[in-house]
């Protein structure tokens, strides 16, 4: 009967919360927006100011654009044009990354494009994508895949460069079809790799998909920021940028972080 009631026990205290490492990893985030806050609106109280609303204001405007469901509208027509441009670059990434780490040719054939695409702003992208293509969904798909690119196109050619020479040799010597390669090789050592760069790509194709929408698009997160600028309407500025910032955690923590998690599950196989 008592090791009965001591696995009862056991499988309870299996069940229970972890409040003391849940309480660890929630303040220092917590104490930050807080000390964000209170910063705020103490600026707000000294300087008096439509320009600088207090907190009180900010929320109101938040829970306004969301209570009415035009803020899942807008950031939805946002994140569509995002991923559509992510997955073109993903595309288009892909067969450039592996073939600049296998090839010392190709790797400097596509060097210099790599570099410019680094540095060139994403307001040139956006610039160009609205004259080019004017308002249609070929303007921000488009920037939004050359805004990514060269990080993405970084990220796979790390990948593959990982992998161990003597792999490599074994491939060659048995001379495996590429397709199969591809499928069981390449793939799946490039699945970490692209789960890291997508993080960076999604935060770089965020700031090049508004600009776009500022410039060229009659709807969307972008186009709301700009027209709320055009009034000065300070707190609607501040409460779509929040939004937008919401949403974007919603994706960091419900997608990227899982997917980073199962892609170096092996790593924490290893070190067992």
């Amino acid at each position: 009967m008592s090791t009965d009631n001591a696995l009862l026990h056991g499988a309870v205290s299996s069940r229970r919360i972890p409040w003391r490492a849940v309480a660890s990893r929630a303040w220092p985030p917590l104490a930050f927006f807080a000390l964000l806050t209170s910063a705020w609106e103490a600026m707000a109280i000294w300087l008096h100011s439509p320009l600088v609303p207090g907190c009180g204001a900010i929320l109101r405007e938040l829970v306004e654009i969301v209570r009415s469901g035009f803020a899942f509208t807008e950031i939805g027509v946002t994140f569509l044009r995002m991923s559509l441009g992510f997955l073109l670059a993903l595309v288009l990434a892909l067969p450039i990354g592996i073939l600049t780490a296998v090839s010392r040719t190709a790797e400097r054939f596509f060097e210099p494009g790599v570099i410019l695409g680094l540095t060139v702003p994403g307001l040139v992208w956006a610039l160009l994508c609205v004259i080019w293509f004017g308002v249609s969904l070929a303007s921000p798909v488009v920037a939004v895949a050359l805004g990514v690119l060269p990080a993405m196109v970084i990220s796979v050619h790390q990948g593959v460069r990982s992998l161990e020479h003597e792999r490599v040799e074994m491939m060659r010597v048995f001379r495996l079809p590429p397709a199969l390669v591809l499928r069981k090789v390449w793939l799946p050592l490039l699945y970490s790799f692209i789960v890291s760069g997508c993080r960076v790509g999604f935060s770089i194709a965020w700031k090049v998909i508004v600009l776009v929408e500022i410039f060229g698009m009659s709807d969307g997160v972008g186009y709301q920021l700009n027209s709320k600028f055009s009034t000065q309407d300070v707190e609607g500025v501040i409460a779509w940028t929040l939004a937008f910032w919401m949403a974007m955690l919603v994706i960091e923590h419900g997608v990227f972080r899982p997917l980073e998690i199962h892609a170096n599950r092996w790593k924490r196989g290893n070190a067992r």
